[in-house]
Parts: structure tokens; C-alpha cells; sequence
């Protein structure tokens, strides 16, 4: 069953059942949503592309596997590296580029309607879905 509204209110979302549901990588479900924030899990393996968010931090919660996330700061270039049960915040404006190279799923939490690429990013790959995130299938 499928429905254009995510799992809003409708009891417990199981995020393992959520994340068994697809295998699409780099391609975010939407799990609930809080307010006007969506949150979101998806699966990830390789890299990503450089991006940045010009009006909205972005949240990152690793739920298996590890998760690096390159950043370009001020004060010069540097990687996070987030292994299973970490999170991080990647301030508004500063672009990332995040990887897996042995995949992992992570939680994203923000703003309906933010773009898996930003407001400003590097050409997109094929292999990287450019949305606002996918309602879960039931």
C-alpha cells in the first residue's frame, strides 16, 4: 500500500523495517515528519557530492555502518568521520560531501522540502537520487 503522506501519526515506525523496504541508495524516505521538518533514513554507499544548504543545518544520525562527511570551513578542509550510533550537524552554508565506502543508513532530520543536493552543489551523478525525499511505502 502506498499513500502520499508519510507515517505521520499512525503508530510506531520500525526504521530496520523502513530501511528493508528499498534498496535505492542515496535516496531518502520519508519515515514521519516533526513540525515542518521531515525526517528521513536512507541508504548510502560511495559518495555523495559536494553541496551546501544556504538556510538549514542538516542532521546526521548513523544507524549502521560508518559515515564520513568531508567539509569545506573557513579555517580550511576537514573530514568527519561518524561511526554506527554518532550524529553530527552540518551548519547551514558550509558546503560537505558525505561518503560511505562500506554503506551504511543514517537518519536525516530537516525542513520539508529541502533537496538531497542543496541550494548550490557540484554536477549530480546518476547514481544520486536529487529530491526532496520519497514518502515510505506501507
Amino acid at each position: 500500500m502506498t499513500s502520499n503522506e508519510p507515517m505521520t501519526g499512525n503508530g510506531p515506525v520500525a526504521l530496520a523495517a523502513a530501511l528493508a523496504s528499498f534498496d535505492a541508495l542515496w535516496s531518502p524516505r520519508i519515515v514521519t515528519r516533526v513540525n515542518d521538518y521531515d525526517v528521513r533514513v536512507a541508504k548510502v554507499e560511495g559518495e555523495h557530492l559536494w553541496h551546501a544548504h544556504d538556510d538549514t543545518d542538516e542532521f546526521f544520525l548513523v544507524l549502521d555502518g560508518e559515515l564520513s562527511i568531508a567539509l569545506r570551513e573557513p579555517a580550511g578542509e576537514r573530514t568527519v568521520r561518524l561511526p554506527k550510533g554518532s550524529v553530527f550537524t552540518v551548519p547551514r552554508g558550509v558546503e560537505h560531501k558525505p561518503s560511505a565506502p562500506g554503506g551504511a543508513s543514517i537518519l536525516l532530520f530537516e525542513p520539508t522540502g529541502t533537496s538531497t543536493v542543496g541550494d548550490r552543489h557540484d554536477p549530480v551523478p546518476a547514481h544520486v537520487d536529487a529530491t526532496t525525499g520519497h514518502i515510505l511505502e506501507r
